[in-house]
């Protein structure tokens, strides 16, 4: 599900995920809606997969509709490393 390079942003909320979900969709931005994986801290169990090529065009449009990313991880070497 999750590649090597991709980035895995996680939401405070199932509301908030599906939020972003609606205006990345919306933008028509590439993402995926995933289980969060268990070893993040997510408070909602889901989480949008991306290219990391996309994240400045993703935090973009999430902040312009007020949506907040609580954390983000890249899968590098087979495992997750936190960039925020």
């Amino acid at each position: 599900m999750v590649k090597e390079g991709d980035w895995v942003a996680v939401f405070h909320s199932v509301h908030r995920v599906l939020k972003a979900e609606q205006v990345l969709k919306e933008a028509g931005i590439a993402f995926t809606l995933i289980p969060a994986p268990r070893q993040f801290s997510a408070d909602c169990g889901l989480a949008l997969c991306f290219a990391p090529d996309v994240h400045a065009r993703i935090s973009a449009t999430l902040e312009g509709a007020g949506v907040s990313i609580a954390e983000l991880w890249a899968m590098q070497a087979g495992k997750y490393v936190r960039i925020v």
